[in-house]
C-alpha cells in the first residue's frame, strides 16, 4: 500500500498538479490513515480475544453449576462483561443477610472456578426489591444489600480461599430492579446477588498491544 501511494503521489508531481510540500502534507496523511487502519484491526482483534475468553470463563461456570435450577443461578455476557446472577432465595432467607447452609454448595462450585482464574478481579453486588426495610440490625435497603454482598465475599475468601484483593463487596439496594416491583415474581426476581467479572482493562491492552499470530 505504502509503495502504491509512493506512486501515485510521484505521477501527481509529475503531472505538476501538486508541489513538493503537498505530496509530503499527502504523504505523512496516508501514513496516518494506513496506522489507523492497522490499530483499528488490532483492536477488533484484541475484542474477539476477549470475548473468547469471556465465552470459556461462561462455559466453566456452567459446567460446574449444570446441576443447578436455571431460575436461581443465571450466567451471562452483558456489553463484554460476565455476570453470575443468584437468586434471594437460594442464599438468604427473608430480611437476612446470613448466606444459609443450603448455599454452600453454589458458592463452593463458583468459588473452583474462580480458583482457577487467580488474575480474575470481580464485585460482589447485592440488590434487594422496593419492600422497605428497618429494624434493629438494619436502616434500609441500602444496608441489606450491603451486609448480604459482604456475607458472600467473607465466605468466599474465608471458607473457599479466594484471595481478598480480587474482590469487591457492594450494595446496590432497590435501585437497579430487572423487573417490576409491582408483582410477587417482580419483587423475587428483583432480590438477588450479583458476581460481577470486572473487566480486565490491563491484559486488554496487553492484547492490543501483542497481537496473536
Amino acid at each position: 500500500m505504502k509503495e502504491n501511494n509512493n506512486t501515485v503521489i510521484n505521477q501527481l508531481k509529475d503531472l505538476s498538479v501538486i508541489s513538493s510540500s503537498q505530496a509530503q502534507s499527502i504523504q505523512k496523511s496516508l501514513e496516518n490513515i494506513g496506522a489507523k487502519d492497522l490499530y483499528i484491526q488490532n483492536l477488533q482483534s484484541a475484542i474477539a480475544r476477549k470475548d473468547s475468553l469471556n465465552m470459556a470463563l461462561v462455559m466453566n461456570l456452567k459446567g460446574a453449576l449444570n446441576d443447578i435450577n436455571d431460575q436461581d443461578v443465571e450466567i451471562k455476557v452483558e456489553k463484554g462483561v460476565v455476570f453470575i446472577s443468584i437468586s434471594d432465595k437460594m442464599l438468604f432467607k427473608s430480611g437476612k443477610y446470613e448466606v444459609t447452609d443450603n448455599a454452600m454448595n453454589v458458592l463452593e462450585k463458583v468459588a473452583q472456578v474462580l480458583n482457577s482464574k487467580p488474575d480474575i478481579e470481580f464485585m460482589v453486588e447485592g440488590h434487594t426489591d422496593n419492600v422497605a426495610i428497618k429494624n434493629n440490625l438494619l436502616v434500609d435497603n441500602w444496608d441489606l444489600s450491603v451486609k448480604r454482598a459482604t456475607s458472600v465475599v467473607r465466605i468466599l475468601q474465608n471458607k473457599f480461599g479466594i484471595d481478598p484483593k480480587r474482590m469487591t463487596a457492594g450494595g446496590r439496594g432497590e435501585y437497579i430492579p430487572v423487573q417490576t416491583n409491582e408483582t410477587a415474581e417482580g419483587k423475587a426476581a428483583n432480590r438477588r446477588t450479583r458476581i460481577v467479572i470486572l473487566p480486565q482493562l490491563d491484559q486488554f491492552f496487553k492484547l492490543l498491544e501483542k497481537p496473536q499470530s
